[in-house]
């Protein structure tokens, strides 16, 4: 329940919401880092990319699916591992009147989506340890975040959905040639999960331009590869000027 600039609890526990617009609810005392998930430079890097459209289909494919699936009124949206709130923010507007929840672990990702218009609530939090009621969600989104199995079980209503968009066997594929001299496929994620049923399975390939190095380097730092290469593979990358990469997706409906 919010009261004023807070979160309560029937326990009687509060969270202060900050005046960065979220409200922490990470437990920082189990872990010696004072920072969690992505951090500012990597979200900068995102927010950069994906703002000028490069993955827009992608979006738009997964908000028609989160619409045909979810027509009922005040819906409870829920994004584990939102980010920035770039899917989030335009999944809800075709929604009908929807109540939406957004989390991540990174503070620094919660400040782009505080500037974000649609949000109910922003919270610092696992996917792990989610800071809803049993069967308490209509739709929950899992974009390229961890799968937690068990919480998302928990957490759906009967009937509800699940969205998962992962990378496909391919998804830039002349990205990790350009930096690898030998590229690996990305390997097959898995899909069965105890209590909720695959429905459905929607794949999305296309190519992009990047048509500077700015735009390449933005792409280079949301990925994992850029903090797993050494500065010698990073420089490979600095001295392109365009790349045309080709991206794949999946998108994983189940239903409880």
């Amino acid at each position: 329940m919010r009261k004023e600039q807070a979160f309560c609890c029937e326990a009687g526990h509060s969270f202060d919401i900050s005046k960065k617009g979220y409200v922490n609810l990470l437990m920082s005392q189990r872990s010696s880092a004072r920072n969690h998930g992505d951090d500012r430079e990597m979200v900068a890097s995102r927010c950069a990319f994906l703002e000028k459209g490069y993955y827009s289909f992608l979006r738009e494919a997964l908000q028609e699916q989160v619409y045909f699936y979810t027509q009922k009124k005040h819906p409870v949206l829920v994004d584990a591992g939102c980010g920035e709130g770039w899917y989030t923010q335009e999944i809800a507007k075709r929604l009908n009147e929807p109540y939406v929840i957004g989390f991540d672990i990174s503070k620094d990702a919660l400040k782009w989506a505080a500037k974000r218009q649609g949000f109910a609530a922003l919270a610092v939090a696992s996917c792990f340890s989610i800071p809803m009621g049993d069967q308490s969600v209509d739709c929950l989104l899992n974009i390229f975040s961890p799968l937690a199995r068990e919480e998302y079980q928990r957490v759906l209503k009967e009937g509800g959905h699940l969205f998962r968009v992962v990378p496909g066997k391919n998804h830039l594929w002349e990205l990790k040639e350009a930096i690898y001299e030998h590229a690996i496929p990305n390997r097959p994620e898995p899909q069965e999960m105890e209590g909720l049923t695959l429905i459905k399975r929607k794949e999305i390939c296309y190519e992009i331009h990047l048509e500077n190095n700015a735009d390449i380097m933005a792409l280079f730092q949301m990925t994992p590869y850029y903090y797993r290469t050494s500065q010698r593979d990073h420089q490979k990358l600095q001295n392109l000027d365009t790349l045309t990469t080709r991206v794949e997706f999946e998108i994983l409906i189940y239903k409880k």
